[in-house]
C-alpha cells in the first residue's frame, strides 16, 4: 500500500542553482513560523564552513505540512566532491526536485544527481529557478533538460517529467515563464500531486535502512533513516544487520521524527516515515534495523569509489606544538576513524611501516574541508601533495577522467584553451552565451589539479568552471608539472623586510616582515624553473659609517597568501602542506638542504 499522508522528495541541483534558498522559500511560506525564527538566507546551511563559503557540505532533513500532508525535505550538496552526501540520502526519497538554472541549464554535476534519482526511480519535478535573471532562457533549458533525461537513459513515464517555472530568491512558481510573482504553492501542489506517497509493508517485520547518522552530547550516536516495513516502537528490542551478516542486539531508547526545522519525540513510527534512533551506539551509516524474530537485511549503501588521496602525517615541523593540542598519530587515527563513520565516500588506509595515513576522497575540496574541519579542531598534521588514484585493467594502466566545463568572457578564451590543452584536455563542445563562451572539456583528473588557481590568474577571474568525474581510460603520458621553483629558507628566525627587499625582485613572496620561518620552509615562488635556497632572515647590518646614498625607503609588494585548497594543489612531490589551528606553510619534506641533495644524487 502507499501511504498518502507523507512525501519524501530530495532537492538535487548544480552548485549554486538555488537548492537551500529555495528550501528557505517553502519554509517562509508554510505558515509555521514567526518571522523571527526564520532569520537570514540559506537557513540550512547551518555549520560554519557552509557559512563562509556559501555551500552545501552535509545533506540535512526538515519536515513542512501542507494541506494535511507531512513533506519531508532533503537538503543536498550541489558540489561534485560532496556526492557521496546525495547517493545516501537518495534512497530514503520517492521524488526528487531537480532544480536548474534558467541562465546556465544543465550542468555537469545536474547530469550526476539526475542519472542518480533515476538509477533510484525518483519521480522528477523539474523546476527552472532563477527565471528574473536577465539573461534568462527558461524555454531553451527546459529542452536541454528533455536531451538530458534522454541522454541517461530514462523510459518515457520519467521523460514526461512535470516542470515549473521560479525565481527562489523572489518566493514565487509558475507554470508561465513570463511571471513576476506570485507564491510558492504552485510547487507545493505539484509535489503532492506528481510526487507518490512510500510505498509501505505496514504488517511485514520491521526494516530501516540508516542512511545518516548525527551525535548529541547528551544521548551519543543518532541513526537516521527511512522505516521501509512495519513500524518502530520506543524501549523495542531489535537486531542491527551490519557489514559481513554481521548481527547485532539493542533496545530503541527514543525516537524522533521531524518536524519543521527541528524534531520531536515520539513513541511509535509506522513505514515511510524518516526517523532518528536513539541507543544503539555502535550504528553504521548502511546498517539495517530489523525484527530480531525475522531479521532480513536492506541492500547496503554503495557509493562511487574515491579518485583522489592524500598523505596525512603528524605535524614534524620545528614550530609542531605551539598551537594544536592533538599532536600524535594516535591523536590523527582516532580522528580518521571517526570520520569514516559519517563520511562514506572517504577511504582511510595507514602506510605500512609509517605513522602516515593515506586519506583516499572525491576531490581536493572534499578532503580540504576534512583538514579544515580538523585544523578548527585544534589538530596539527602535514599533509602531501594529491595524486590521483590509478587502476590496472585488462593489462593497461588508467587514470580518472573529469568533464570540464569553463564559462568565459570571447577574450580570455585563447586562454583557456592554452591552459587546458597543455594539461591535455580535448575541447568536446563549445557554444556562445551572450558575452561568455561555453565550452566542455574531457580531461584527465591529474590535470585538474592546480588548474582552478592558474585559470582565474588568466583570466583576470573571470572563468567559471566546474568539473565531474567521467570515468577511467588508459593514462596519458607528458602531462605538465609545475612551471617555476620555491624559493627555500636556510635559516631560522623572523622575516626582514631587508632580505625581502631583494628576493622580491626575482620571487613572489609567501611571507611578511616579522612572520616566523623555519629551515625547509618554502618562502615564495621562483621566477624560474629550479629551487633557490634563501635566508629571508638576513638584516641589514648597523655601522656607526654613514653614507651618502646608503639609506633608502624598503618598499615590499604584499605577499601571496595561499588558502589551504591553493596550498594543496601548489605543492609538488617533494613537499608538504603544514596546517595547524592558525597556520597554513609550505615546506620541503626533508628540511635540510644537505638532506635534499644527498637525496637527489641517490635518485641520480
Amino acid at each position: 500500500m502507499r501511504r498518502t499522508d507523507i512525501r519524501n522528495i530530495a532537492i538535487i541541483a548544480h552548485v549554486d542553482h538555488g537548492k537551500t534558498t529555495l528550501v528557505d522559500c517553502m519554509l517562509r511560506q508554510s505558515g509555521q513560523f514567526r518571522a523571527a525564527q526564520l532569520v537570514g538566507e540559506q537557513i540550512l546551511d547551518s555549520n560554519d564552513l557552509e557559512r563562509e563559503r556559501g555551500i552545501t557540505i552535509l545533506a540535512k532533513n526538515i519536515a513542512v505540512p501542507f494541506r494535511g500532508v507531512k513533506i519531508n525535505i532533503i537538503d543536498t550538496p550541489g558540489h561534485a566532491d560532496f556526492g557521496g552526501e546525495v547517493e545516501r540520502v537518495l534512497r530514503m526519497a520517492d521524488g526528487a526536485l531537480v532544480l536548474v538554472d534558467a541562465a546556465e541549464g544543465p550542468m555537469p554535476q545536474t547530469r550526476f544527481v539526475l542519472s542518480k534519482a533515476l538509477e533510484c526511480r525518483l519521480q522528477p519535478i523539474v523546476v527552472i529557478n532563477k527565471i528574473d535573471r536577465p539573461d534568462a532562457r527558461p524555454l531553451e533549458v527546459v529542452d536541454e533538460v528533455l536531451d538530458l533525461f534522454l541522454q541517461l537513459g530514462a523510459d518515457d513515464d520519467l521523460a514526461d517529467f512535470p516542470y515549473l517555472y521560479a525565481s527562489s530568491r523572489e518566493g514565487f512558481a509558475s507554470s508561465d515563464p513570463a511571471a513576476r510573482s506570485g507564491t510558492i504553492e504552485p510547487l507545493m501542489e505539484m509535489i503532492l500531486e506528481k510526487i507518490p506517497g512510500p510505498e509501505v509493508e505496514p504488517d511485514a517485520p520491521l526494516q530501516m535502512l540508516v542512511t545518516n547518522l548525527d551525535w548529541s552530547d547528551y544521548v551519543g550516536r543518532i541513526g537516521i533513516g527511512r522505516v521501509h516495513a512495519g513500524r518502530i516502537k520506543k524501549n523495542q528490542d531489535i537486531a542491527v544487520m551490519k557489514a559481513g551478516d554481521e548481527r547485532q542486539t539493542g533496545r530503541i531508547q527514543q525516537l524522533h521524527v521531524f518536524e519543521n526545522l527541528g524534531r520531536v519525540e515520539t513513541n511509535e513510527v509506522d513505514a515511510g516515515d524518516i526517523v532518528a534512533v536513539v541507543g544503539l551506539e555502535d550504528i553504521e551509516i548502511g546498517d539495517t534495523i530489523a525484527d530480531p524474530l525475522s531479521p532480513v537485511a536492506l541492500p547496503r549503501l554503495t557509493v562511487d569509489e574515491p579518485t583522489l588521496q592524500m598523505t596525512f602525517g603528524t605535524n614534524t615541523s620545528p614550530f609542531a606544538g605551539r598551537e594544536g593540542k592533538y599532536l600524535t598519530s594516535r591523536n590523527l587515527r582516532d580522528r580518521l576513524m571517526k570520520e569514516l563513520e559519517r563520511n562514506v565516500a572517504l577511504r582511510v588506509e595507514p602506510i605500512a611501516g609509517t605513522e602516515q595515513f593515506s586519506v583516499s576522497g572525491r576531490g581536493v575540496l572534499h578532503l580540504a574541508i576534512l583538514i579544515e574541519t580538523m585544523r578548527r579542531e585544534s589538530f596539527e598534521l602535514s599533509v602531501g601533495k594529491p595524486q590521483v588514484i590509478l587502476r590496472h585493467h585488462n593489462g593497461q594502466t588508467e587514470e580518472p577522467y573529469e568533464t570540464l566545463v569553463v564559462e568565459v568572457p570571447h577574450e580570455h578564451l585563447g586562454a583557456v584553451m592554452e591552459m587546458v590543452g597543455a594539461r591535455r584536455g580535448q575541447l568536446l563542445q563549445m557554444a556562445n552565451r551572450n558575452d561568455f563562451a561555453h565550452t566542455v572539456f574531457s580531461i584527465p583528473a591529474r590535470g585538474l589539479i592546480g588548474l582552478r588557481t592558474r585559470l582565474l590568474n588568466a583570466t583576470q577571474g573571470t572563468a567559471i568552471m566546474h568539473h565531474r568525474y567521467e570515468g577511467y581510460r588508459p593514462i596519458q603520458e607528458g602531462m605538465p608539472a609545475r612551471a617555476n621553483g620555491v624559493l627555500v629558507s636556510i635559516a631560522t628566525g623572523r622575516v626582514a623586510a631587508f632580505s625581502l627587499d631583494t628576493l622580491q625582485e626575482r620571487a613572489d613572496m609567501f611571507v611578511a616582515p616579522g612572520d616566523e620561518a623555519y629551515e625547509g620552509m618554502i618562502v615564495g615562488e621562483n621566477s624560474r624553473e629550479g629551487d633557490m635556497n634563501v635566508n629571508p632572515t638576513k638584516e641589514k647590518k648597523l655601522t656607526n659609517i654613514r653614507a651618502a646614498g646608503r639609506d633608502r625607503n624598503i618598499l615590499l609588494r604584499p605577499p601571496r597568501k595561499l588558502t589551504l585548497e591553493e596550498a594543496l594543489e601548489y605543492v609538488a612531490d617533494d613537499e608538504l602542506v603544514e596546517v595547524t589551528p592558525t597556520q597554513i606553510r609550505l615546506r620541503k619534506i626533508l628540511l635540510t638542504e644537505a638532506d635534499r641533495r644527498r637525496l637527489a644524487r641517490r635518485n641520480a
